[in-house]
């Protein structure tokens, strides 16, 4: 189950000027265009569709119970529990696991920190926290070089009362701030570029001088400092250089016209939340998808805000610590929006055609999960996995034979089955071979 798998087939809220200028611009979706340096080509063939990863995070858990299949109930032929029932019509389209989890996860309260890093907070001797590349960033680092962004990182339901930050985290182990609200990411892609472009330009270059001048500091401030505070000077001057990609990546798509979706693209109202919220954030990632802006996103969801819109008086923490029929029942009514969500956006990739005639769901593994299975269990992550982007053989309920395989395991093998170039991640112990055989 664990052995080596071949596979055959192959930012920061910056500037106004940067949010409209740099940001509102998407690639045209070209057949002749759409490929990644990493895929294989045969002689004479016409490039192979792009790879796409979306990670659908729900930090607080699901209603376990009515949630996983019965572990017995294995298979292509296991009944569908309650809370996913909405996702009858697309069986076939995805699987469920049991038995995975992240070895290095103590602390309850996280249920979105170290989900897709799987990383251990006391690593560092001395720290209290530590974490890693999340990963989606390390699919972006391939997939995002012929997109004008790398990765969008959404967090959902910040507007009431979510928290900040996002579920994705950079090589140096540090939170990507996730955009808010759909409002948000539809002015990243498609709001009009008023700034001219030679304005365009000469900001950008001040913003390379200023970084030059940091870097150029930094290189001074080392000079007989002790080794903490250079190992922190050196991990700000990565976090430095990192700008410093993204900046010239901007640069080099000012030239880029923008590309409109088949199907227009209204602005959302801002006071869309929940599961209005959520419904108009996965529109825009298939559009995003369309015009091939980005390749791979992330998505905290909403919490007490997707309580709120299903009609709950609890918090999103409060029906994670489901007690009592109507917390129980309004649990499950939570699970099944976000399954009837889910059904909706597997549809709509479904439906949209590529010029070969293949669909975005082809191209496009969907995760939905988290690490914290629900109160403060970490044990059994809930997993879904949806889309034929992987090469993934769906429709089943996959109980893992070891109660504690790694969670990182199922990462390495949407990794590797998305032609990402790697042979590890995390804590992984190899691909889910199973995944990849019917």
């Amino acid at each position: 189950m664990h052995s080596k798998h071949t596979m055959h087939t192959m930012h920061t809220n910056r500037r106004t000027f940067l949010r409209s200028a740099t940001s509102s611009f998407a690639l045209p979706f070209l057949a002749s265009a759409g490929f990644s340096p990493f895929t294989r080509f045969a002689r004479g063939a016409a490039a192979a569709p792009p790879k796409r990863l979306i990670f659908l995070g729900t930090g607080f858990g699901v209603t376990a119970k009515a949630w996983h299949p019965d572990i017995t109930d294995t298979g292509y032929d296991y009944t569908l529990p309650e809370s996913l029932k909405p996702l009858a019509k697309r069986k076939k389209d995805f699987t469920i696991f049991q038995n995975l989890e992240h070895k290095h996860s103590r602390d309850g309260h996280a249920g979105s920190t170290f989900w897709l890093t799987g990383a251990d907070r006391f690593a560092v001797p001395g720290r209290s926290f530590h974490n890693t590349i999340s990963v989606d960033q390390v699919a972006a680092a391939q997939l995002g070089q012929e997109t004008r962004y790398s990765s969008f990182n959404l967090n959902g339901g910040q507007l009431a009362g979510h928290g900040p930050g996002s579920i994705s985290w950079n090589r140096q182990g540090k939170p990507i701030p996730g955009l808010a609200h759909p409002v948000a990411l539809y002015h990243k892609l498609f709001s009009a570029n008023e700034v001219p472009l030679e304005q365009r330009q000469q900001l950008l270059r001040r913003e390379h001088s200023a970084l030059d001048c940091v870097l150029s500091d930094m290189r001074s401030l080392k000079t007989g400092l002790s080794k903490t505070d250079t190992e922190k000077i050196d991990e700000y001057a990565d976090a430095v250089r990192d700008i410093e990609v993204r900046l010239n990546k901007e640069e080099k798509w000012l030239h880029i016209p923008a590309k409109k979706p088949t199907r227009p693209v209204k602005e959302p109202a801002p006071s869309l939340e929940g599961v209005p919220e959520v419904a108009v954030m996965y529109d825009l990632m298939v559009a995003a998808m369309q015009v091939d802006a980005c390749r791979v996103f992330t998505y905290r969801l909403p919490g007490d805000s997707f309580c709120t819109s299903i009609g709950s008086s609890f918090s999103a923490h409060n029906l994670s610590h489901y007690a009592g029929a109507e917390k129980t029942g309004d649990s499950i009514k939570r699970d099944q929006a976000h399954a009837k969500l889910l059904a909706d956006l597997i549809d709509k990739l479904e439906n949209t055609r590529k010029i070969d005639g293949s669909s975005l769901l082809d191209h496009t593994t969907i995760v939905f999960g988290s690490n914290l299975r629900t109160k403060h269990s970490l044990d059994n992550c809930p997993t879904l996995v949806a889309g034929r982007g992987a090469g993934f053989v769906h429709g089943r309920h996959l109980v893992m034979k070891d109660e504690k395989t790694p969670l990182c395991n199922l990462w390495l093998s949407a990794l590797k089955g998305s032609e990402i170039e790697t042979e590890q991640f995390g804590d992984s112990t190899g691909v889910i071979d199973e995944l990849f055989r019917a």
